[in-house]
């Protein structure tokens, strides 16, 4: 058995105007932790003997971490399209809207469509490359949705949309 697995389908470059300062401010953010951890690493490492040195190999390994998201971030950033106007028609169901969903039992969800990098699903953020956010698009108020899942089925009911 291979450990080889295909890769995962590109995200849509989609983001809010809030979206993109997040990740704007992370940036700086792990800028300024970077230079913290570089000089902790370097006083690991005159503590001498390398190879049983807990906290330098800590230190190697975080920041790793922090280069590694840096990168991620300086490559995402310039290929993001921040989308802050309002589309024309605020009935229908576009990126960037607040949709309050019914479902069956008659419990009220409501979700906000935004790009893969701002996923939030317990503030109610789901991403616009969703199951769920594809088959939203372009509905209008009062139309049902019907999303099956792994041989389930879900009907929601659009009760309100607003941006």
């Amino acid at each position: 058995m291979s450990r080889w697995r295909p890769p995962q389908p590109k995200s849509s470059p989609y983001i809010t105007q809030a979206g993109y300062q997040v990740l704007e401010a992370e940036l700086q953010q792990l800028w300024e932790r970077r230079k913290h951890v570089t000089a902790a690493l370097s006083a690991a490492a005159a503590e001498g003997d390398r190879s049983e040195n807990a906290e330098y190999i800590y230190r190697k390994k975080e920041l790793r971490e922090i280069d590694r998201r840096i990168h991620y971030l300086q490559k995402r950033l310039p290929r993001l399209t921040v989308v802050s106007a309002k589309p024309e028609r605020q009935d229908q169901v576009f990126f960037g809207a607040w949709v309050t969903l019914e479902t069956d039992a008659g419990e009220e969800i409501t979700y906000r469509i935004v790009g893969a990098d701002e996923i939030d699903t317990s503030g109610g953020l789901i991403s616009l490359d969703s199951p769920l956010a594809r088959a939203l698009l372009k509905k209008n108020l009062d139309d049902e949705i019907v999303i099956r899942l792994a041989g389930k089925e879900s009907r929601y009911f659009i009760t309100d949309i607003r941006y």
